[in-house]
């Protein structure tokens, strides 16, 4: 549809200044690392008179306006004029400011009118509204100068990571029910930060950040990449919560999804009339059993889009580390696909290289650009090299996901304890691959959803035997080779599923169990940060050694782990079963004394008061293949933690 010839001569913002051949270029090619400074809305001044500057990439457009709360929503008013080539339209408006509402009216060839936001704005109208919101990313004043410059010079892989993961509207809820009872991101801040510290986790992971329109999406069906969401305030009310876990030692973790994105009318999908971030091929553009859209890997344009917003959170917000969601569903193209339903690769397999190549340039550009910062893949599958660096054949992230221990770990802790001495591999099998790859342990909020059950009710036996089970299976967690994820609720041992609708069942901690429960993980959580044999060398059999992982019967597991300085190794010696085991030797690798660090079952944590002496004597004799030994009662479903 071609432009009305009523629509406003808008004056000109010195385009080519803005959106210069070289941005244009550079976009192109892919490798316009700061594209959003250039394109979105961008309060700035054109002849002394302060505007707003608005450009919008659109290549299959017959005509682009702009529509907003300045004008009215008049359709007519402000057209956007064509940067060549590109596919970029830009205009100045002159008195629009910050807050004010806007979308792009695309006009296609066909005669539609498509009302869209913006894939580039920093802020959106809270839901249900759909509009984008002006807003100036310049006048915050981050105070978080020197963890920014201890990250860049630290080694992330031998510093303990125990990580929180939260879904900030259902961790706790306001009393007040405006804004349907969330706390604002500055509220949550200062709320959550005294319990992280309390609780000693070092990260916190945040779901459902960047701007979505349905709740029950957890966040993971994104329409606004750029724009922090607008339910819990603004993006500076963001970057406060980011400031203040920064200047207590406390990282941050985003959930980062450029594997697909939602069909909303307002958002990315069909975006000018046509196929743009999306792959044309409905075979490799769309996800069947999601109903969602497929980036097109293979655009530079769509690359640059994913690439810069890894950036733009990392920049703009101070971001540490970006989880990347469904990594598995972008390396195969058949990926919950039926035969026929798909497109081999040029040599007939079902990788997708366009998708690989787009990894390996965004992990080389972050790793390049920000030391210390991670990206963690959540990738549930064999596929090799996945934290290997690109130049050695890898995709380049920093850790991945064990999604192998996970599910063997869940699987096992859900039998009865009678059944488990026949699935004893399940505990010993991650550690045959562990050097593999980077690995992080995860407990997620995928564990303790549709149907899967809460972690404490996933465990076997009465009630007081689940609280049991969970305190040594979190023992085997926090001691076992790879960095910690723990998701919200699952450290008080909730025993409800999660529900985003909700806030955590706090009342559950006036249960002694429960309490019990949470100040079992304080201790832990303070062993795991205060001795480096647990964290520092999570990758290689340097770091950690079986005892004895073959006693099946009894399913007693026993191993060491050990830091670089070789001092303050740690013991651990975990039962799974009913049983109390007296009199029990340990195979123990050298002489000398071990002292008690950790007995889960003690009262004060739930447990049956079972003692454990606070300091042992290794004595000569074989036991576990070793020619030194310790003796003590191990209580049943219990752990043992010793340091020598």
């Amino acid at each position: 549809m071609a432009a009305k010839k009523g629509a406003k001569k808008v004056e000109k913002a010195k385009e080519t200044y803005f959106i210069s051949e070289d941005d244009r270029y550079l976009f192109g090619q892919g490798t316009h690392y700061d594209i959003y400074k250039k394109l979105g809305a961008h309060i700035t001044e054109v002849g002394g008179k302060s505007g707003v500057f608005f450009a919008v990439w659109a290549p299959h457009a017959a005509a682009v306006h702009v529509i907003g709360s300045f004008n009215n929503w008049n359709e007519d008013e402000y057209l956007m004029e064509r940067q060549g080539d590109s596919g970029i339209y830009t205009t100045f408006i002159r008195d629009v400011k910050e807050g004010d509402y806007y979308k792009f009216l695309i006009h296609t060839p066909a005669g539609e009118k498509l009302y869209k936001a913006d894939p580039f704005a920093t802020y959106a109208e809270l839901r249900p509204g759909t509009a984008s919101r002006v807003y100036d990313l310049n006048h915050f004043d981050w105070k978080d100068e020197s963890w920014i410059e201890k990250r860049a010079e630290g080694d992330v892989f031998s510093k303990p990571m125990a990580i929180y993961e939260c879904h900030i509207g259902s961790w706790m809820r306001h009393p007040n029910p405006e804004n349907d009872g969330f706390y604002s991101y500055r509220e949550f801040a200062d709320r959550i930060l005294e319990y992280l510290k309390e609780m000693k986790f070092t990260h916190l992971e945040l779901m459902g950040i960047a701007e979505h329109p349905f709740d029950g999406s957890w966040g993971y069906q994104v329409t606004g990449y750029y724009a922090p969401t607008s339910r819990y305030g603004t993006p500076d009310d963001f970057r406060y919560l980011v400031d203040l876990m920064h200047r207590n030692g406390i990282g941050i973790i985003l959930d980062w999804v450029p594997a697909h994105f939602p069909r909303d009318a307002h958002g990315l999908a069909n975006f000018d009339g046509q196929p743009l971030f999306e792959h044309p091929d409905t075979r490799l553009g769309e996800h069947p059993d999601w109903g969602t859209k497929i980036f097109n890997y293979g655009m530079n344009e769509v690359k640059n889009f994913l690439i810069a917003n890894a950036l733009y959170w990392v920049r703009e917000f101070h971001i540490d580390g970006l989880r990347v969601d469904a990594v598995a569903s972008m390396l195969y193209l058949d990926y919950g696909k039926q035969d026929g339903a798909w497109v081999a690769n040029k040599y007939g397999g079902n990788e997708n290289l366009e998708a690989i190549e787009f990894f390996k340039h965004l992990n080389s550009v972050v790793r390049g650009s920000y030391p210390g910062v991670c990206t963690i893949a959540e990738e549930s599958t064999a596929w090799p090299k996945v934290t290997a660096a690109p130049e050695d054949g890898g995709l380049g992230f920093t850790f991945k996901w064990n999604m192998g221990w996970m599910h063997d770990f869940c699987e096992y802790m859900k039998l009865d304890p009678y059944f488990r001495k026949n699935n004893h591999y399940k505990m010993t099998f991650a550690m045959s691959y562990n050097s593999s790859e980077n690995y992080i342990l995860p407990l997620s909020h995928d564990e303790v959803v549709h149907l899967k059950c809460s972690m404490v009710n996933k465990m076997p036996g009465y009630q007081v035997d689940k609280y049991a089970n969970l305190r040594v299976g979190y023992t085997y967690m926090f001691t076992h080779s790879g960095k910690k994820l723990l998701f919200m609720g699952q450290e008080f041992a909730q025993e409800r599923e999660w529900s985003e609708e909700r806030e955590l069942d706090w009342y559950m901690l006036e249960n002694p169990l429960n309490q019990g429960m949470s100040d079992f993980m304080k201790e832990l959580l303070g062993i795991y940060n205060k001795y480096p044999a647990l964290y520092e060398i999570d990758n290689s059999w340097s770091g950690f050694e079986w005892m004895n992982a073959d006693d099946k019967d009894r399913s007693i597991y026993s191993y060491v782990r050990k830091g670089k300085s070789g001092k303050n190794s740690i013991l651990v010696v975990l039962n799974f079963t009913p049983v109390r085991r007296e009199n029990l030797w340990i195979g123990v690798p050298k002489k000398g004394k071990y002292k008690l660090i950790l007995n889960s079952d003690e009262k004060r944590f739930g447990g049956n008061a079972g003692e454990i002496p606070k300091t042992l004597t290794a004595v000569e004799g074989e036991c576990d293949r070793r020619d030194y030994h310790i003796e003590f009662t191990l209580p049943a479903y219990g752990a043992a933690v010793f340091t020598f």
